[in-house]
């Protein structure tokens, strides 16, 4: 994204671009005949999260969460060496795909969090963004630490929901300047940051309501309102009216059972929204796909198109202790009638990152669409 300009011609150039950054057809084109990939580089040893954002000059916006980092991956006791979040600026050029990873630092050369925590005794996994106008804004969800209660609790906690606005995007992302707005607080339990994507004149958010089943609600800012998103937000209700602010009892299932993280994009030759995630279930192996015609749905309620294969019991190498999560599609990659998604795995036993490389990184899929058409109606 370019900075802001002063001159009309240099206004002109700007608003092509986000015109062009609103295609996916036209970076499809541009970057289909690349496979993406996440080699330990540059102190880069792993991450998650993994959602991507094309902009308009060709480049790819990767936005990672936890990242291990230094000339080898450490664990001490169970805390690994790492970042809260990271970014990556992806490009392809004649099928040649480049991935440089950024991992801010301080004045001393010390590693920090790309997006820095607004709250004491916090830290920020970034989500899903999108560009509109002067820069970039994405999703932050506000995490803490909890007590471990059980062998499979992984002893953290959300607590709210902010949002970033990034600019400055023609530079090196070390000087990329973020201003953090509050969006959710945490007493709400229900987080706008699963999914975001710009249609008409809002910004809609996915998101996942944490009581009950933990149904997917939507939200929406209107795009002239971001600079204040609290105050502008607003819900789909059960009659399906839009009303101010967030009140998840009186929300909306959009999706009866949501996810923390996905991607919803979506397809103009299928005439169709495509949500794409690992199966909510914990520790489930499948990924899912769901469909819908509308944002406000009705959605599907998602067809299996992949089991993980290191989550397979009967598959070489497996491991209890590893699970797999954070299905993401990056249809800026697909060619035509592909998909291509992301997963990490993980494991319950932080020590085991140390030797078993094979995890903790995105593994890309690259499948045929196994939809043909739109959504239910």
């Amino acid at each position: 994204m370019q900075a802001i300009v002063k001159s009309s011609l240099k206004s002109a150039a700007f608003f092509f671009f986000l015109l062009c950054a609103a295609s996916g057809l036209a970076q499809s084109a541009t970057n289909s005949n690349c496979e993406p990939s996440f080699p330990f580089a540059q102190g880069w040893l792993g991450a998650d999260a993994a959602y991507s954002i094309p902009f308009a000059d060709g480049r790819d916006l990767w936005i990672f969460g936890d990242t291990l980092y230094g000339d080898e991956r450490r664990v001490s006791g169970d805390e690994p060496t790492m970042v809260r979040n990271t970014v990556g600026i992806s490009t392809c050029k004649d099928g040649h795909w480049k991935l440089d990873y950024t991992i801010r630092h301080d004045a001393k050369g010390k590693p920090l969090d790309f997006f820095q925590s607004q709250h004491k005794g916090t830290w920020y996994w970034p989500l899903d963004g999108v560009v509109h106008e002067d820069g970039l804004w994405v999703t932050l969800l506000c995490v803490r630490n909890s007590p471990k209660t059980t062998s499979a609790a992984l002893g953290f906690e959300i607590c709210g929901t902010d949002l970033a606005h990034v600019t400055g995007l023609r530079g090196d992302p070390q000087d990329w300047k973020v201003s953090y707005l509050p969006l959710v607080a945490d007493a709400v339990h229900a987080n706008p940051s699963a999914s975001t994507v710009i249609e008409g004149d809002y910004l809609y958010i996915f998101t996942l309501d944490e009581d009950g089943k933990r149904p997917e609600v939507l939200t929406r800012i209107p795009l002239p309102g971001l600079n204040d998103p609290s105050r502008n937000l607003q819900y789909l209700d059960v009659a399906g009216q839009w009303q101010s602010g967030l009140e998840p009892g009186k929300a909306k299932a959009v999706m009866e059972h949501g996810a923390s993280e996905m991607t919803v994009r979506y397809h103009p030759e299928l005439k169709s929204w495509i949500a794409l995630l690992v199966d909510p279930n914990i520790f489930s192996s499948q990924v899912l796909l769901r469909t819908s015609p509308r944002l406000t749905g009705p959605w599907t309620d998602g067809e299996v198109i992949y089991k993980i294969p290191e989550m397979q019991k009967d598959a070489p190498g497996y491991d209890a202790d590893t699970f797999c999560y954070a299905g993401k599609e990056h249809p800026e990659f697909e060619g035509r009638g592909d998909l291509v998604f992301t997963y990490v795995c993980n494991t319950l036993k932080p020590q085991k990152l140390v030797k078993e490389l094979n995890i903790y990184f995105p593994k890309v899929v690259r499948m045929k669409m196994p939809i043909t058409g739109k959504g239910q109606e």
